[in-house]
């Protein structure tokens, strides 16, 4: 089992890590459902292409994409309670937003199939935020703290 605390009480930098990234998908969700930083808020839809709801002007959205960014965002939060749990958020968040920016790019963008909604900006988002976490998780996760004596140690 691994600890949740360093020796002095504070969180792990991977804890940190994947705790800043949950409170900022979090912000992004919220953000989402406010109109005048998301444009266009009177064509929010639930889900689907026809979503002319853009975040920030740019990144199209949909209550059902806001949900999911409110919802990863919590995951974070959770998942920063161990340096475990948080290594596997940033890392297997990390790849879903890597299939999410692989799905946004062979899929046609005013098909049923873009549910989510997703649009050239989005796509992009979603490579730096995959390949970005997944280097969080990767480069944090290499050091482990041994629950025994509380002593942190390189992988």
């Amino acid at each position: 089992m691994t600890s949740t605390h360093s020796p002095t009480g504070t969180r792990s930098t991977i804890q940190r890590a994947a705790q800043i990234v949950g409170a900022v998908f979090l912000l992004v969700g919220v953000l989402g459902f406010i109109p005048g930083i998301t444009s266009n808020y009177e064509s929010l839809s639930f889900a689907g292409h026809d979503s002319d709801a853009l975040l920030l002007g740019i990144f199209q959205v949909s209550i059902l994409h806001n949900i999911v960014h409110l919802l990863f965002g919590v995951a974070g939060i959770l998942m920063a309670r161990t340096p475990g749990q948080a290594r596997n958020y940033l890392i297997g968040g990390g790849a879903v937003y890597l299939v999410l920016w692989i799905y946004g790019l062979v899929i046609d963008q005013e098909s049923s199939a873009n549910f989510v909604p997703v649009n050239n900006a989005d796509n992009w988002l979603h490579l730096i935020l995959g390949v970005g976490m997944l280097a969080l998780g990767l480069a944090l996760g290499r050091r482990t703290t041994n629950t025994r004596t509380g002593s942190v140690t390189g992988r």
